[in-house]
């Protein structure tokens, strides 16, 4: 592992005091969790560093034990965090297996302290050491102007204020310098969020700034939009939560439309052959609103029954690539040119249906124009 992380570790973790690094911070910035996360991670990090732990890396910590170490969360709390901080954040870094200790099943965790860094310090991974052609390893400048020196008491007999803290391998005479610019930036962004959840409070995520936030339904929603997307397309990645939630809070409150009528709306948008491919956001969802209500509106009106035999049968010669012998028509000829266009056949099955029925229509429409022309 790298000599980083190993300075990592040894300031990570502490029985008595819990101060989160706030690199860990920044990492989870935008996450409401952000601060049990990072305490997690704390204490993760130290306890793969305990001698008494290690075998191979692997060691093991209980919930229970956890949440008495981080203080003010339940044993089921932490669950859940730790569960989101492996599979969401840290999947490659933290591995987890269940062993026997004595006989009875534990937990085990083993961390890649060198992925760990990769993570939480790219830009000081990229530059940490630089060969100073005499055989040694000279600290790169970044390194230094990031990662603060430990310094004695300041001469005026205060103890500078410690931007980690020192654990039982550190001499407690010494302390983790931090600039007061630092400390100064520090406090105001804290009183800043204060401000903000002073005047906000029903706000449940939320950007540091305060510009974009949303309440825990704005949130629920979002999270809803997105299950539905999945559908459609299964890669889709996943977006921000706090802008998606923000846009939804914009249509509430600006526009004056319900969350059950923002659901049903994209619901409908979802389900059809073309906006279920062009509607992919709130904040689509809103700027097409007008568009999507008269659209919707039009079709449960007149709601004609169509013959899609056709379409379907073409559909199936297209993706299985059999039918040859079949005179196709010239619908048809056009519908597969343009479905090779935009890769059909590469897409997932049910986006697959929903892109061929739409480049169905849109010829159907022009050849039927050509045709009256």
């Amino acid at each position: 592992m790298s000599r980083i992380f190993d300075v990592v570790q040894a300031l990570s973790g502490q029985k008595n005091v819990i101060v989160i690094p706030a690199p860990y911070l920044d990492f989870f910035k935008g996450d409401q969790q952000a601060h049990m996360l990072g305490a997690i991670l704390n204490q993760l990090v130290y306890w793969s560093g305990v001698p008494s732990s290690l075998n191979d890396g692997w060691f093991y910590k209980s919930y229970d034990e956890l949440a008495g170490e981080i203080k003010g969360v339940t044993a089921d709390q932490v669950r859940k965090a730790t569960n989101k901080l492996i599979s969401n954040y840290l999947p490659e870094v933290i591995e987890t297996a269940t062993r026997k200790v004595n006989g009875t099943p534990k937990k085990h965790y083993r961390l890649n302290g060198d992925a760990l860094i990769a993570k939480i310090f790219p830009p000081i991974v990229e530059t940490a050491v630089l060969p100073n052609g005499n055989g040694n390893i000279a600290e790169s400048k970044r390194q230094s102007g990031q990662m603060e020196t430990a310094e004695k008491p300041q001469g005026n007999g205060n103890i500078a204020e410690s931007y980690l803290y020192t654990d039982h391998y550190t001499d407690h005479n010494l302390q983790i310098n931090k600039p007061s610019s630092l400390q100064n930036s520090d406090e105001s962004r804290n009183q800043e969020k204060n401000d903000f959840l002073s005047t906000h409070p029903q706000a449940a995520i939320y950007t540091p700034s305060g510009k974009s936030w949303g309440t825990a339904k704005d949130l629920d929603a979002a999270k809803w939009i997105f299950t539905k997307i999945r559908v459609v397309n299964a890669t889709a990645k996943e977006p921000n939560w706090v802008e998606w939630s923000n846009d939804i809070r914009l249509m509430h409150e600006q526009d004056g439309r319900s969350h059950r009528e923002i659901c049903e709306l994209f619901k409908w948008a979802n389900t059809d052959s073309f906006w279920a491919a062009n509607i992919l956001s709130p904040r689509k969802l809103r700027t097409k609103w007008d568009e999507l209500v008269m659209r919707s509106q039009a079709k449960v009106a007149v709601a004609p029954v169509i013959d899609n035999s056709e379409r379907d049968s073409a559909y199936k010669r297209f993706i299985s690539g059999t039918g040859q012998d079949v005179k196709r028509s010239e619908l048809e000829i056009k519908v597969g040119l343009e479905a090779s266009k935009v890769g059909v056949r590469s897409m997932g099955a049910s986006f697959a249906v929903i892109r061929w029925n739409a480049i169905w229509k849109e010829c159907s429409q022009r050849v039927s124009g050509e045709k009256a022309a």
